[in-house]
């Protein structure tokens, strides 16, 4: 894994993207220079830049660095209607700004080079990558059920991530017949590392305290070039979020992240500002389509407003379009959506797969009581149960909620308490690591989410 703007990416991936970034570039100036062979024009870097970045985001949108597990058959057709939706981007923004114009033939030939090296990488990457890239391998130190956790994970199968799971080094003496513990002896740790080119040690014990780690091996590794990270780093970095149980007060203090201030907060405000006004113009058709919908198939009112916790635990009101029945809580108990829930109208459905019901609340981003990403608003009702049964829930609350979020792109529709739970190891990570660059690759997330109906109830 890379750290890049507190956030980490695969480095498989990383290295995959600048390649084809470097494909997608260059295929369109030696389109630019076959199409152009019998004039001497400057080549057009900038609308190679252009194309590159383009095609990247609908790749991306449409899970091509997700997994590689998938069928070749699968990944050629997301691969040429992610090009589809470049040509189609493309076309809207040389019609803004006629001077990124390139010619039709200038494409003609460039879209024969991209497509034809987009799929010789993708036969041919991962293939050298899996022989290629050296994978770091990982000692657990402990026992018990985190250390079984954690060598499942390793046992898993992590291509992407290009960890091995190397040994188990036991640190909890075990006990005799007549209960007594025996004694460990950890003078040979740092033999075992280096027998097992160990690259990595995984602190996978719950109580650290009393004497139970070899403290002086330990470093003695770390000064040999061993990483040593305990359980909570561990996973947060490899699934990108923070395991509950395995989060300590100290941990969340003393550790990096959970950075606010003014000038952050300014420039998350321009972000939301633009990505809001920007979603307006370009869905208002869209919107005043659901509306006509709405009122043909069930009546008013067309918008749904509800009380949610915001940033602070200040209670704001939420806009939707309606997609349930009127009644939908007749009796005045809240309920969550499930699965085929019997409430939600025929183009309530549809509203939701296509999440166009959330559009509305751009009108919550542009008034500031959320932002364009951020942890999913809760209502009220909801959050005090929450708060009693979930520990750090309210660590969610500061910042602004979001019309999406990271949790919304990396785990189901929740509609438990358990759920929530699983979603909040989601939250605490963004809480952590927030970034304008991590905001971009939500929403760049997010598009997938919509295009391929993940998690709509």
């Amino acid at each position: 894994m890379i750290r890049l703007f507190n956030h980490y990416l695969p480095l498989r991936v990383l290295i995959l993207t600048l390649i084809e970034a470097l494909v997608l570039f260059q295929s369109l100036v030696v389109g630019f220079e076959i199409w152009t062979l019998d004039r001497a024009l400057p080549a057009p870097v900038g609308q190679a830049i252009l194309f590159a970045m383009v095609m990247l985001l609908m790749m991306t949108a449409l899970g091509l660095y997700e997994s590689h597990d998938e069928s070749f058959r699968v990944t050629l057709q997301r691969i040429l209607i992610a090009y589809g939706l470049t040509l189609v981007t493309l076309s809207v923004i040389f019609y803004v700004f006629p001077n990124t114009y390139v010619e039709r033939g200038v494409f003609a030939v460039a879209s024969v080079f991209a497509l034809a090296g987009e799929i010789l990488v993708r036969l041919l990457f991962f293939r050298v990558t899996d022989a290629g890239l050296p994978r770091r391998r990982v000692l657990v130190l402990g026992n018990g059920p985190e250390a079984e956790q954690v060598i499942r994970f390793l046992n898993e199968g992590n291509r992407e991530r290009l960890i091995q799971y190397a040994g188990l080094y036991p640190v909890v003496p075990e006990k005799d017949s007549s209960g007594t513990a025996r004694q460990i002896n950890h003078d040979h740790l740092l033999r075992t590392i280096r027998d097992l080119h160990v690259r990595e040690i995984v602190i996978a014990v719950r109580e650290q305290r009393g004497g139970v780690l070899p403290l002086r091996q330990l470093l003695d590794a770390k000064l040999h070039g061993v990483r040593v990270v305990d359980l909570a780093t561990f996973y947060e970095r490899e699934l990108g979020l923070l395991y509950i149980d395995h989060v300590r007060a100290s941990w969340l203090i003393f550790g990096e992240g959970f950075a606010q201030g003014l000038v952050r907060d300014m420039i998350k405000r321009a972000f939301d500002l633009f990505f809001a006004l920007l979603l307006l113009i370009v869905s208002l058709p869209i919107q005043l389509l659901a509306m006509i919908a709405l009122l043909i198939d069930s009546g008013f009112p067309v918008f749904y407003c509800q009380e949610r916790v915001g940033q602070g635990g200040r209670v704001f009101t939420i806009v939707k379009f309606r997609s349930m029945i009127s009644d939908a809580e007749e009796d005045g108990t809240p309920r969550w959506a499930n699965k085929g829930d019997p409430r939600v109208t025929r183009v309530g459905r549809l509203l939701r797969i296509s999440r166009i019901d959330e559009l509305p609340q751009i009108y919550n981003v542009l008034r500031g009581d959320m932002s364009f990403v951020g942890p999913r608003p809760e209502r009220p009702f909801f959050v005090r149960h929450l708060l009693e049964d979930i520990p750090y829930y309210d660590l969610r609350h500061s910042v602004k909620p979001g019309v999406t979020g990271w949790s919304q792109v990396r785990y189901p529709y929740g509609a438990s308490v358990g759920d929530s739970m699983q979603k909040l190891q989601y939250d605490l990570y963004y809480v952590k690591n927030h970034s304008l660059f991590l905001d971009l690759l939500i929403l760049v997330d997010t598009v997938q989410v919509v295009l391929l109906g993940k998690g709509a109830r």
